[in-house]
């Protein structure tokens, strides 16, 4: 059987599928290096050069999610190791949660929900949720289904990303400050990378406004998680709803506040995705070692 090396325990879902067609090894202590063919791990997997030089026979990292910001695709490349996600199998969840933290922020679900069980009543105002102007941050895959899902609602829905896309019926902005400024509720979808490290800073957030709303279904990494809690704590911006964090599980005290709707990355959090993950990275897996195209090789 082919021998895999998983970095961290595998999902239950995972687990079983793996290792009745390989063999599977987790953890670095006591597996074979020199004859792992295959690696395998979450969106917040960690790969390196030096990850790799203990993986000579390395032909492919086989990820459990959509994120690969961890991996060194340089170095991976410069092997020739493939790369393969389980994409598209997830989108519709996180667009599901990303509108369901919006409306939870808006109209304070969550908060008043507390409140009832505490014995509260009655509570402050919420704010409408129809008629806002709604900005996406980047309009792959995941950011398309969030804003099909938030047409409905919006006043007006506009979208930054590197490039136009022509095929769509929404407002193109070039840059994230100026999105922030003709929102009123910005919704991050985009890929993280060095290159957009806490893009959303002190700048954006002034821009999104004191009635503005933040929600991240990305990666922690997009915001200066700092910057955004002094927002929060000065007014500076309405509210926020979080799926991710800058240091996960992390989750600083600044964040844990009414104003604040916060989820522990469940964005595939559903029993049909985690289920359709599991199968899409077993395929990628069999069908690189079959020696065809992976299903969802990252190119």
């Amino acid at each position: 059987m082919t021998p895999i090396l998983a970095l961290s325990p595998l999902p239950e879902t995972l687990a079983p599928l793996l290792e009745a067609r390989f063999a599977v090894h987790v953890g670095e202590v006591g597996a074979p290096l020199a004859t792992i063919r295959a690696l395998v791990g979450g969106g917040s997997m960690r790969v390196d050069a030096a990850l790799l030089d203990r993986l000579p026979a390395l032909e492919i990292v086989a990820i459990h999610g959509v994120g690969h910001d961890g991996i060194d695709r340089s170095a991976l490349q410069a092997r020739g190791i493939a790369l393969a996600i389980t994409s598209d199998v997830l989108t519709d969840d996180v667009a599901d949660l990303a509108i369901g933290l919006w409306l939870a922020v808006e109209r304070r679900i969550v908060a008043n929900d507390r409140a009832v069980r505490d014995g509260g009543w009655p509570v402050p105002l919420a704010r409408r949720a129809s008629g806002r102007r709604i900005g996406i941050y980047g309009l792959g895959a995941i950011g398309r289904a969030i804003a099909l899902r938030a047409a409905p609602f919006a006043g007006e829905l506009l979208y930054t990303a590197r490039t136009p896309k022509p095929d769509v019926p929404w407002r193109f902005v070039p840059d994230l400050p100026a999105l922030a400024e003709a929102s009123d509720v910005l919704i991050l979808a985009a890929a993280s990378g060095p290159d957009n490290a806490g893009a959303v800073d002190a700048r954006v957030l002034a821009a999104l406004g004191a009635s503005g709303v933040l929600v991240n279904v990305a990666r922690g990494a997009l915001v200066d998680q700092p910057a955004l809690i002094a927002a929060l704590t000065a007014g500076g911006i309405a509210g926020a709803g979080l799926d991710v964090f800058a240091d996960e599980p992390d989750v600083p005290e600044g964040l844990r506040r009414d104003t604040v709707v916060l989820s522990p990355h469940q964005g595939s959090a559903t029993v049909e995705a985690r289920a359709a993950m599991a199968a899409m990275v077993v395929a990628n897996l069999e069908a690189h070692v079959a020696g065809a195209t992976p299903p969802g090789l990252v190119r």
